[in-house]
């Protein structure tokens, strides 16, 4: 017999879906694949409405006859609903260009990704949603608005803006080997790179007017954090928590460079072993390639998690119109509802038409000394291995809503792990690994502070160069990140902490060990951290 939340999670699902059909390609739910979605103001106003009436009925639903896993299946729901609210007087559809752009290219990009389709289907799929562009650019046009919409983000459009002209236009064509399919896409990239061009002639208007804030706010921010992601404290506590986290790691850098080089200046070590880095881009993801081997070799042979069977993560180069707007490395999952087990592990070219000076200062972003960790946080076990995970194990509500306080959480956890458990076995790669954890303890002090109004975007460069030693280009598109996803970049270190402090009251608690801790918190979906407490501790 259907459970009366198993009745409510599958017409909330049915919903989602249908809202979200490139959310839905990505997860390999049939029925959406030839569509981008519904983007006017009334589109807006009645999916809001939608999900007042959603939060009303979970939230009506007492603990009494739901077990635990129901209960926090529930609160999940209700937790992402409640962000969704909050974020609603924000209006980021308003605001921001990437709300169109984003699903224009990862919405044809996604298809081609994952191919569960036969080519002559997979054209035609790619090319509905390529003649649908014009569409969802202009309701944007008729959205945006200059006084909300900030000049950083109106840049990163532009940037996206270009590199999916030619990604329409080019690229997508060559993704298949028939005259007729490729003739087929190339007219439809043809529509969706002439939408393109004549959206960044908009956004090239607009930039001249645009002067809206990207800062959401102490309240707004605060609220996100206790509502949808279920801590308890606000922004100011995150800053300074952040700030705490950053002198404990900087000692700890100090004493590790100390006896590397007797000098104890850990800055100056670290950007000296950022200049070792690979010639090209291409030969970047070649060392990046073989250090996720050896990551996956070293989880075959210690055990320390459950690596599942046929899996596979390729390392590719990130898809051009990424690249203007990340300058990170980054992942994405095999659809959830599928069986495939392959995942992808993009890694961050610069953007065509980058001088080649500005391409040396990226590379020296991705040093040798820091692959490693980088391998180990994208791939094994990091977000590949945990989202196949995820796949497996997961209920399906957990397959679809996420936070990114568990997600990017585990994968720095996944970093401390893996140095805990003697993989890096030179001591410079474990101060590159200490080097990214204390770079996620400084965005966690910028992010907080942008969004305060306390560091505007020039301070934010600023301090980012010099507290983690990044090259300017890399630190710009970072805060340019922070601006236009207020609280993510809070979310890795916050999260990996979390997670560390639940595995030690497991292991105290003597229910198991280390393997079956890392198998039960990652199957448990990518839950706010209050909920996968609940879920590996069984409390709640």
């Amino acid at each position: 017999m259907t459970r009366p939340l198993d009745e409510l999670i599958e017409g909330f699902l049915a919903l989602e879906m249908e809202e979200n059909p490139t959310l839905a390609t990505r997860l390999g739910i049939e029925g959406h694949d030839g569509r981008l979605g519904e983007f006017s103001a009334a589109d807006y106003d009645r999916r809001a409405a939608n999900e007042e009436a959603w939060l009303h009925r979970f939230s009506a639903m007492a603990d009494d006859g739901l077990d635990l896993d129901e209960r926090i299946d529930r609160d999940l729901v209700v937790a992402i609903l409640r962000g969704r609210r909050l974020e609603r007087d924000w209006a980021v559809w308003r605001r921001d260009p990437a709300t169109y752009l984003g699903p224009c290219l990862s919405g044809v990009f996604s298809l081609f990704l994952d191919r569960v389709h036969p080519e002559p289907e997979l054209v035609e799929l790619a090319a509905a949603r390529l003649e649908e562009v014009p569409g969802v650019l202009a309701a944007a046009r008729a959205n945006l608005e200059a006084e909300l919409a900030s000049p950083v983000f109106v840049e990163r459009g532009r940037g996206a803006c270009r590199a999916g002209i030619a990604y329409a236009r080019e690229l997508v064509p060559a993704e298949v080997e028939d005259a007729g399919s490729r003739r087929r896409l190339a007219e439809a990239g043809e529509v969706a790179a002439g939408a393109l061009e004549g959206f960044l002639a908009y956004l090239d208007e607009m930039g001249a007017t645009a002067r809206g804030p990207y800062a959401i706010g102490d309240e707004l921010y605060s609220g996100l954090l206790q509502e949808r992601e279920l801590l308890g404290y606000g922004a100011a506590a995150m800053r300074e928590r952040g700030r705490a986290a950053y002198d404990e790691i900087s000692a700890e850098m100090a004493e590790l460079a100390a006896s590397i080089d007797g000098s104890g200046d850990w800055r100056s070590l670290v950007q000296r072993l950022n200049q070792d880095h690979p010639p090209t881009p291409e030969a970047m993801r070649d060392e990046y390639e073989d250090w996720t081997e050896r990551a996956r070799r070293f989880l075959l042979d210690s055990g320390i998690v459950t690596v599942p069977e046929g899996e596979e993560c390729q390392v590719v180069p990130s898809p051009p119109f990424q690249r203007p707007v990340l300058a990170v490395a980054s992942y994405s999952a095999p659809p959830a509802f599928r069986s495939s087990l392959r995942g992808t592990f993009f890694v961050p070219f610069p953007p065509e038409g980058t001088s080649a000076e500005e391409v040396q200062k990226r590379l020296e972003s991705n040093s040798r000394h820091s692959i490693p960790a980088t391998s180990v946080h994208e791939a094994y076990p990091g977000h590949h291995w945990h989202l196949i995970t995820v796949q497996q194990k997961a209920r399906p509500i957990r397959k679809v809503l996420r936070t990114s306080y568990f997600t990017e959480g585990w994968a720095l956890y996944a970093e401390k792990l893996m140095r805990e458990e003697g993989f890096f076995t030179d001591p410079r790669h474990e101060l590159c690994q200490l080097d990214a954890r204390i770079f996620r303890a400084a965005r966690i002090v910028v992010d907080t502070s942008l969004h305060m109004g306390d560091m505007d975007f020039e301070e934010a460069v600023a301090y980012m160069s010099r507290n983690a030693c990044l090259s300017e280009p890399t630190a710009r598109a970072e805060v340019g990140r922070y601006c236009a996803w207020p609280t993510q970049a809070s979310s890795y270190l916050t999260g990996a902490m979390e997670i560390d402090r639940i595995r030690g009251q497991y292991l105290a608690s003597g229910t198991g060990n280390l393997t079956r801790f890392n198998d039960t918190i990652a199957g448990s979906g990518m839950l706010p951290i209050a909920l996968a407490e609940q879920a590996v501790l069984g409390v709640g």
